[in-house]
């Protein structure tokens, strides 16, 4: 509406001055609309302005012909048949000359579709962008039921689109609602159509599993009939605009615990669009004893994944490594996972139970797992020892046969002549070793003595031990000792400055 002395001068100038349309319009501040629209009220009639040519003139017959034969034919092919036969046009004009030539066909009416309390629910998915999660970005995804009678809405986000989450979340809507609906309505979405072919519909098997499991009906809405699951989509936009708009949370738990709370608070209070004098609430508590009721356990929504470990005790699931025992290392598993836990069973049994992680690239690791790989990994090491020490000395193989026979522990000897190879190097442990034997006292402590008075004879001081880093890389590092009479060669020969040549 505007104001009327406003409209006055619009008459007045149309009249009296006999303005164009554009003229007041620009000079009043008003759209031209608003001028024509008040001079249709005045009786006074619009204008009737001469066609201008169009450069579409001369194909509108065949434009006409062509659209009879084919009314379904698409403006971007008519537009390419045309130019072939000469039009100068863009394709930007083409539509917009088109969409006048088109024949109109008559909008489609729908009828208002009423159901009986209890007897229908609808279904759907929906994107609200991707969630981060360390280094994971994770879809974020709601999955939306309500009631077509009470219009009451269960709301629940999920970090993915697979079948188990999409299974869970019906049996939490039945588990809210205390009841399911006898038909349960979806669009033709992979989670319960695979495929579809006029009247024949193959079904998700997981999804008829649970639909006889809860004994409802499920029912696809036929192909481009959106209006058909409107309450659902309806209750999306609800959603997003009354609920998800400007929402904070923490992580996940903490939106479905405010999506819980706004579904039975601010969602069940608002008035039923059926019966706009009760609310949802009274609605729903009308419809909830003619839902079916629920059967005595649940239906089984966990994930189920044949994996194999690979040459680390890890199995790799949802882009995160979940430990072994080190014994099952490259063998066949299953990995059963819920939201919380992710077991992980060889056959029947369970052999690793871990805390889920939505990470990626994340270790999640039980300690005894990891600690039963160490001590086969010590005592490898404790071989690699052995094999070391007899490879370089083979005589130490006798004295370690004696000393076990003794009833000694093999284990300190052969650490004990390890640290004597490394310091005196193996020609020199191999005669201690053999004068050892021969006096029949196989003990490292006598091979250190044998050792400690060769050196004294040869008046020379005591090896310095070298103290290697708790490094596997290092520690088991085999270095072959070198000769090092070489190195008293040198003492033999004159200085070097007492060459006249250095001089």
């Amino acid at each position: 509406m505007i104001p009327t002395d406003t409209e006055a001068n619009v008459l007045r100038l149309a009249k009296a001055e006999a303005w164009p349309v554009g003229t007041i319009a620009a000079n009043l501040g008003l759209h031209h609309e608003t001028v024509e629209r008040v001079l249709a009220h005045a009786g006074q009639p619009r204008p009737q302005l001469l066609p201008r040519p169009s450069i579409l003139d001369p194909y509108r017959d065949f434009i006409a012909e062509t659209l009879q034969k084919y009314p379904r034919l698409t403006a971007s092919r008519l537009f390419y048949m045309l130019k072939e036969r000469g039009y100068p046009g863009g394709p930007d004009h083409f539509r917009h000359r088109l969409a006048g030539i088109r024949p109109h066909r008559p909008a489609e009416a729908f009828l208002r579709l009423r159901t009986l309390p209890g007897e229908q629910a609808q279904v759907d998915w929906a994107h609200f962008g991707r969630l981060p999660i360390g280094r994971a970005l994770r879809p974020l995804v709601a999955f939306v039921m309500v009631l077509s009678w009470s219009r009451m809405i269960f709301l629940r986000f999920f970090l993915d689109l697979r079948i188990n989450c999409f299974l869970r979340g019906h049996v939490e809507a039945f588990s809210a609602f205390s009841g399911v609906a006898r038909v349960l309505l979806y669009d033709n979405l992979k989670s319960a159509v695979l495929e579809r072919r006029g009247a024949a519909i193959r079904f998700n098997s997981d999804l008829l599993d649970l639909a006889t499991h809860y004994h409802f009906e499920p029912r696809p809405v036929a192909p481009y009939r959106g209006n058909e699951k409107g309450r659902v989509e309806r209750a999306i936009r609800y959603v997003r605009d009354a609920f998800f708009a400007a929402r904070t949370f923490t992580d996940l738990d903490d939106l479905n615990a405010q999506a819980q709370a706004w579904c039975l608070g601010q969602a069940a209070d608002r008035p039923c669009p059926e019966d706009r004098s009760r609310t949802v609430r009274d609605a729903f508590a009308l419809e909830r004893p003619r839902l079916l009721s629920l059967p005595e356990r649940s239906f089984p929504t966990d994930e189920r994944a044949e994996l194999k470990a690979g040459k680390t005790p890890y199995v790799r699931f949802d882009l995160n490594d979940y430990s072994v025992p080190h014994t099952l290392a490259r063998r066949q598993l299953v990995v059963v996972a819920d939201e919380r836990t992710v077991r992980i069973l060889s056959g029947t049994d369970t052999i690793a139970s871990h805390p889920r992680t939505y990470d990626r690239g994340a270790q999640v690791e039980d300690k005894d797992h990891l600690a039963g790989l160490e001590a086969e990994k010590r005592e490898a090491r404790h071989h690699r020892g052995l094999d070391r020490l007899t490879l370089a000395v083979p005589q130490a193989q006798d004295l370690l046969g004696q000393l076990a026979e003794r009833g000694q522990n093999i284990g300190s000897a052969t650490a004990a002549l390890l640290n004597l190879l490394d310091c005196y190097g193996s020609d020199s442990l191999a005669r201690a070793v053999t004068e050892a034997l021969r006096c029949q006292s196989p003990h490292p402590n006598s091979v250190r003595h044998i050792l400690d008075r060769e050196l004294q004879r040869r008046g020379l001081p005591p090896p310095v031990q070298v103290r290697l880093p708790n490094d596997p890389r290092v520690r088991n590092l085999s270095v072959r000792p070198h000769d090092l009479n070489q190195y008293d060669a040198l003492k033999e020969e004159p200085h070097a400055q007492e060459d006249p040549a250095y001089r």
